[in-house]
């Protein structure tokens, strides 16, 4: 393994899914979302800043190269959806959002690369619900690690991560980082 770099995982995390497992893992969601949505020309991915948008971009290229259909991709910013605005002691700079010109009869496909509480995903189901009514939105996850305070549950999930509470997971993907894979912290905060 590469040694980390300045925005990588420390150097006690464990490498728990490397380059390779991702791009399979993003293969075979890919292939459920074409079986699960016959109409995919209805279909857009839109993925939650700043990994869930690499999510939905390489989702799309797979689909439109295994099913010859170019889904779109975009993003969604969740930043003022968020219920713990007043908590965080930084907030992350508002990201730009790209959704389908219109929201009626589509399905979203939210695209996010850890499922942790679920409140981003409910931020970014509020979000959406300020440009439009899809007819369904499903969601497609790199990391399913539980924990979830919400009623949330992930469509399509590229690996379950049992966790304790207090550990970290980093993900780290080509498009934003050197290195690519998913590492979890042992140590517990």
């Amino acid at each position: 393994m590469t040694s980390p770099t300045p925005d990588g995982p420390p150097p006690e995390a464990t490498l728990v899914f490397d380059e390779a497992s991702i791009d399979r893992a993003l293969k075979r969601i890919a292939h459920e979302i074409i079986e699960r949505n016959p109409q995919l020309e209805q279909v857009a991915l839109i993925g939650v800043p700043s990994r869930g948008v690499l999510l939905a971009q390489r989702l799309a290229a797979h689909i439109q190269s295994f099913a010859g259909v170019a889904v779109q991709a975009g993003a969604v910013d969740v930043s003022m959806h968020r219920d713990d605005i007043r908590r965080r002691p930084l907030l992350r700079a508002v990201q730009p959002t790209q959704l389908p010109p219109s929201l009626e009869g589509m399905t979203i496909i939210l695209t996010d690369d850890v499922l942790f509480s679920g409140r981003t995903i409910r931020a970014a189901m509020d979000a959406l619900a300020s440009f439009g009514r899809p007819a369904r939105i499903q969601l497609a996850v790199l990391i399913d690690r539980g924990h979830r305070e919400l009623p949330i549950r992930a469509d399509y999930v590229g690996k379950n991560l049992p966790t304790a509470y207090a550990q970290r997971v980093f993900v780290r993907m080509h498009g934003q980082d050197e290195l690519e894979g998913v590492w979890l912290d042992k140590t517990q905060s």
